[in-house]
């Protein structure tokens, strides 16, 4: 087998990727309005703007004062994480998870298409129904679907087990910005208290979702 030699130089840029990742989070710190979030939920702040490479981000951000002490103590107790999709689950760095915690995502059970199909629902909405007996005391980060948000929603309102934390960070121009003012009112709504974060508006996604749980699971950067 051949080894792979380097082209010629031809760019000036960054290659050392140690250097890298010190001077992203320098330049976010440089740039970001972090007087804006909890002193708690700096880092977090922080990997969340890293994973979507939008300094403006923190200024569309709602953190539940409680958020950050609540997901860490339960993550440092061996609490699992509940993706709402495969992306969200294989962003976890598994080497931060301070408990060898579990990451479900179970978008391929067999039984979320019957269960899609019968609701008239998205498979994604489907699948958080499965969540249910590993919901309590769970740390949930939905990062792609708005159904996915407005049904858990659905079930805590209906008495499910109530998870730790709620990282709500769905992204899209339909239903997304309405399901994470429906998560920030939660409290006010119904009158069920849990911590969450989530983003105002259209933007979130996948890899902001994972970043907030690799904050969240070690304070470390």
């Amino acid at each position: 087998m051949t080894t792979p030699q380097r082209p010629p130089r031809r760019y000036a840029y960054v290659d050392d990727g140690p250097a890298i990742y010190v001077d992203s989070f320098a330049t976010i710190r440089r740039e970001a309005r972090l007087d804006r979030v909890p002193p708690d939920a700096e880092k977090l702040a922080v990997r969340m703007i890293h994973g979507s490479g939008q300094v403006d981000l923190v200024d569309d951000l709602v953190v539940h004062p409680m958020l950050a002490g609540a997901a860490r103590a339960a993550l440092m107790t061996g609490a699992p994480i509940l993706a709402d999709a495969r992306m969200v689950a294989m962003g976890v760095t598994a080497g931060r998870l301070p408990a060898g915690n579990e990451v479900h995502c179970f978008l391929t059970d067999e039984r979320v298409p019957g269960l899609a199909r019968a609701w008239s629902t998205t498979r994604t909405a489907a699948a958080v129904s499965l969540w249910e007996p590993h919901l309590d005391g769970a740390v949930v980060a939905i990062g792609n679907a708005p159904t996915a948000l407005f049904h858990l929603l659905e079930m805590l309102v209906d008495g499910a087990p109530r998870p730790a934390a709620i990282i709500g960070c769905p992204v899209g121009f339909i239903g997304a910005a309405e399901s994470k003012s429906a998560l920030a009112s939660f409290a006010v709504d119904h009158g069920i208290d849990i911590p969450f974060v989530t983003v105002r508006g259209r933007r979130g996604g996948s890899a902001m979702a994972s970043s907030a749980v690799n904050a969240l699971a070690q304070e470390e950067e």
